[in-house]
């Protein structure tokens, strides 16, 4: 497995989103999932501490077990929900990451990262929290996620000179949604960040399971109304267009997902989902298709809004 760079981190171009911990597969699947990432070379692992209300990054932690040493874990803080206070405060944020780490039963984090932008928290003080995490070994990057390019840009421009920055950014990035093009991919690769895209596969739009005109599957994220946005007509007529393109090289749509992000500049890992460990090993074995230059050009074209 190829790896790439967050930081100082060596992470596996196939990472492992476990957002479906502890909300759609219980412990058992959730250990079967992470054996199959490490048996497919993957060595990054994304949870945050809200996914499952907690239990993700406890499932993360118990499947784990000693094995944690010999791979790289990230997690995020921020959100407010009915359990986590939310927000960047630094002293929350002195409270989040004691928590995680229990739930994770390790005594550091590798990349922790600020789940969304707070308004009312000035991200200097942010960043000077997360600085007295790393300088104690609590943390060893620190990343952000649903940041603008003016908010990288923020805060890069406030950063105390020699404390951590800002070594990853994780936005919504796949074949049907390219806002990151516009500014933060370029932001990315002007300061060195690397990007995590998060819904590679636009929250299995890109799996090759939803078609134009038949019946949605049973038991979906689409069925159960989860990201109705991306479920248009408008999309599944796009996704048509590339399975066609997919087949004529022997690939799956899947595939393309996967590596035409793989393809792009700063991205660093690509942390797709999964619920089983079959879903793993088509996630790992994706990054085998390297698009040659007329096919990155092939897909453009695919892909320009029609006039």
């Amino acid at each position: 497995m190829e790896q790439r760079k967050i930081g100082s981190l060596n992470v596996s171009l196939a990472g492992l989103g476990c957002n479906n911990f502890g909300w759609r597969i219980g412990p058992e699947q959730s250990a079967a999932v992470v054996d199959a990432a490490l048996d497919a070379g993957i060595n990054f692992f994304d949870t945050a501490d809200v996914y499952g209300a907690g239990a993700s990054e406890e499932f993360l932690g118990k499947a784990l077990g000693p094995r944690r040493k010999t791979i790289l874990i990230a997690t995020k803080f921020g959100i407010q929900t009915e359990r986590f206070a939310g927000g960047a405060k630094p002293e929350y944020i002195r409270q989040a990451i004691d928590g995680s780490l229990s739930r994770l039963n390790t005594d550091y984090v590798d990349l922790y990262q600020l789940h969304k932008p707070d308004p009312n928290t000035p991200i200097a003080d942010t960043l000077g929290a997360l600085d007295d995490l790393v300088r104690a070994g609590k943390v060893r990057e620190i990343g952000c996620s649903n940041f603008s390019a003016d908010q990288l840009r923020e805060a890069s421009a406030v950063a105390a000179p020699g404390a951590a920055r800002f070594a990853s950014v994780q936005n919504e990035y796949s074949l049907l949604q390219r806002e990151p093009e516009t500014e933060v991919l370029p932001e990315c690769v002007r300061q060195g960040i690397a990007l995590i895209p998060y819904f590679p596969l636009a929250n299995g739009l890109l799996t090759g399971k939803y078609r134009l005109g038949r019946p949605i599957p049973a038991g979906s994220r689409a069925e159960a109304g989860f990201g109705p946005k991306v479920f248009t007509d408008e999309n599944l007529a796009l996704v048509e267009n590339l399975i066609r393109f997919t087949e004529s090289r022997r690939h799956t749509i899947l595939e393309l997902a996967v590596s035409w992000l793989a393809g792009q500049p700063a991205v660093a890992s690509v942390i797709a989902g999964a619920k089983t460990a079959e879903q793993v090993k088509a996630n790992a074995a994706a990054m085998a298709w390297k698009l040659s230059e007329p096919e990155m050009a092939e897909v453009r074209q695919i892909l320009a809004p029609r006039k």
